[in-house]
């Protein structure tokens, strides 16, 4: 029996009851809520570990539910639209959203791309292995794999899963480049449906919360025409 729980949000009733009875026997067990003003609410009130969350709600939109949830939650949020426009996809990663998915969609899909990013972000109370949970360390940074969070200087460095395994993955191999199909891959754990602007988008985050100066980094570098790498 699975135990995590999903929290569907969605002002539409009948793609809220297709999500919550295939989550459900799936093992999942699952929250809904139909506007963005309870969604916010409900998800600081059970702290789900995986949030389904639609672009265009009521009282207040997905972007901006997104952007309040993720002042002090850290779980995966995919982010559902109906929208075909890039735009809409960039601004949600800029907000903190770990992946997105565009309607129509097929529940398979759905179920496969929830149960990557909750294999991606795995916290510690659940890791049985203590394979690749070294800390690591690259200049005045301490990531730990195990405790899921970076430290600079004395400073805890709050990130998304997304962003969090983005460093983990540049910091195992410090001056290796890694390009942007290797990150997608990596990072996002499948056979990610997005192009080299999701890569760039959550590396600009990343380094906006790292940095002391973004457009002069310290530790994640640009290797023109390749990819990205750390400096040690």
């Amino acid at each position: 029996m699975n135990d995590k729980k999903i929290l569907i949000v969605d002002d539409e009733k009948p793609i809220v009851d297709i999500l919550k009875f295939n989550l459900e026997k799936e093992g999942f067990s699952t929250a809904v809520a139909y506007d963005g003003e309870e969604a916010i609410n409900l998800a600081l009130s059970i702290k789900p570990d995986l949030i389904l969350l639609d672009l265009m709600l009521p009282k207040v939109d997905g972007f901006n539910v997104c952007k309040e949830l993720r002042k002090s939650l850290v779980c995966p949020i995919i982010m559902l639209t109906a929208k075909e426009e890039v735009v809409d996809k960039i601004i949600g990663l800029e907000l903190g959203a770990d992946d997105y998915m565009t309607k129509p969609f097929s529940i398979r899909e759905v179920i496969a791309r929830i149960k990557a990013n909750l294999r991606k972000h795995v916290l510690p109370e659940s890791n049985s292995s203590k394979k690749g949970n070294e800390k690591i360390y690259i200049k005045d940074m301490i990531i730990d794999p195990e405790k899921y969070i970076a430290i600079i200087g004395d400073k805890k460095i709050d990130l998304t899963p997304k962003e969090f395994e983005l460093l983990k993955m540049l910091s195992s191999e410090p001056t290796q480049v890694y390009t942007r199909e290797q990150i997608l891959k990596g990072v996002w754990g499948y056979d990610f449906y997005g192009d080299a602007r999701t890569v760039d988008v959550t590396i600009r985050r990343l380094r906006e919360k790292i940095e002391k100066n973004p457009a002069e980094p310290q530790y994640v570098q640009t290797k023109r025409g390749m990819g990205y790498y750390i400096s040690d």
